[in-house]
């Protein structure tokens, strides 16, 4: 029991040193529209603004207008964790968001803050 509380404290310390704010989703249909099975990218916090969804692994999602803006994103995946990246073709910093949960207001210093530039499934 203490091991698990020890990861967790040092789960949220990393968290919140890189600009990270997570939690567990809520019924799916209540995060902004996300499809079933999409990874989905807001440009603004808590899920507003201009929403992108992906369903595959990218090199670069830096074309897609909601990723090179995310504010937000939610891993509406409905087998698998998905790994997101600062960097094209999975390099630069990278964090895991597992099924159904989500980040909902990447702070400016977090190296994700308009800049999910790639992603991969399964992870």
């Amino acid at each position: 029991m203490h091991l698990r509380t020890l990861i967790a404290s040092a789960a949220t310390v990393t968290a919140l040193a890189t600009g990270l704010v997570a939690g567990p989703a809520q019924a799916a249909e209540d995060i902004a529209g996300c499809p079933d099975g999409g990874l989905c990218a807001y440009t603004e916090q808590w899920f507003n603004g201009t929403r992108g969804v992906v369903y595959a692994n990218n090199t670069n999602l830096l074309q897609y207008y909601a990723f090179n803006n995310a504010q937000s994103v939610f891993n509406d995946g409905q087998d698998c964790n998905v790994r997101i990246y600062s960097g094209r073709s999975y390099t630069g910093s990278g964090v895991t968001i597992p099924r159904q949960h989500y980040f909902q207001a990447f702070a400016p210093s977090s190296p994700y803050y308009n800049n999910i530039a790639s992603n991969k499934w399964c992870v």
